[in-house]
């Protein structure tokens, strides 16, 4: 019985040790977005994170002003990338980004975690 009851609690342990890491670790997906970086904040109640977002856009003015355009809302957890990013607002950006099953609060509001940046040409 208490071999038994050993097994169970590593098979627990195991077991759970792999559902945190598929849900809040693993890279469900991975990619690029480009647009207009419109905002980025450093909010939240109890945990305080950094928070963009950008427009993106499939048709362009010749204003430079985004038309028929989609909202990309982002999380940036690299307080230096964040700081880099302050400086960017208004500009058009391309970022990575990766996304994950689900959110931690101290990692951010959203899936999408950016971890680089660049200025689009």
């Amino acid at each position: 019985m208490k071999k038994f009851l050993v097994i169970a609690i590593l098979l627990i342990i195991v077991f759970l040790s792999g559902f945190i890491y598929w849900k809040y670790f693993f890279t469900y997906s991975e990619g690029y977005r480009a647009g207009l970086f419109q905002k980025f904040s450093y909010k939240g109640t109890l945990f305080k994170t950094y928070e963009g977002e950008i427009i993106l856009s499939s048709v362009q003015s010749n204003k430079n002003v985004p038309l028929a355009s989609e909202k990309f809302f982002f999380s940036v957890t690299d307080k230096t990338l964040a700081t880099k990013m302050i400086h960017l607002e208004g500009y058009m950006v391309v970022v990575h980004y990766r996304m994950v099953n689900g959110i931690l609060p101290w990692m951010g509001d959203t899936k999408f975690i950016v971890d680089s940046v660049k200025v689009q040409n």
